[in-house]
């Protein structure tokens, strides 16, 4: 797959999906880059994904707000400005902490996170999450669930 140039402006970009309870607005497609996807991730206090590991990087920049990142056992409380990267295969999930926040999500070449966000919003209600539904939706996208 080659990388090309790509503009996204706000009137352009497709609207957010609600993913478990995080909005997620595809800014960047693995498709529409050729390359790495990017997506701009926004959430309420305790919102986020259960924890699970992948085969491609993955790159958090938190813009608002607080995050907390668990990668490998480690759980850290992440503000404004923080950079977190995942390597592949490294276990991993965060929650939004207080009054919630908003960050982006940066993934390696070959990633299929915007095929799984789109397979998660469409499939499972955010409101009442059905674990066995989302790790079905997880294995179909190469993405393996630690709990």
């Amino acid at each position: 797959m080659d990388s090309h140039a790509l503009i996204v402006k706000p009137e352009t970009r497709t609207p957010a999906i609600n993913v478990l309870g995080v909005m997620v607005t595809v800014l960047a497609s693995g498709d529409a880059t050729g390359s790495g996807e990017i997506t701009l991730q926004e959430g309420q206090e305790g919102m986020g994904p259960p924890p699970h590991s992948h085969n491609w990087d993955e790159s958090f920049f938190i813009l608002e707000g607080s995050v907390e990142i668990q990668v490998d056992g480690r759980n850290e409380l992440c503000g404004p400005g923080t950079l977190v990267h995942v390597p592949a295969g490294s276990a991993h999930g965060f929650r939004f902490g207080a009054d919630g926040g908003k960050m982006l999500e940066f993934t390696g070449r070959d990633a299929r996170a915007t095929d799984m966000f789109k397979a998660l919003a469409d499939e499972i209600r955010p409101d009442a999450p059905d674990l066995a539904k989302v790790k079905k939706v997880f294995d179909r996208n190469g993405v393996a669930l630690h709990i």
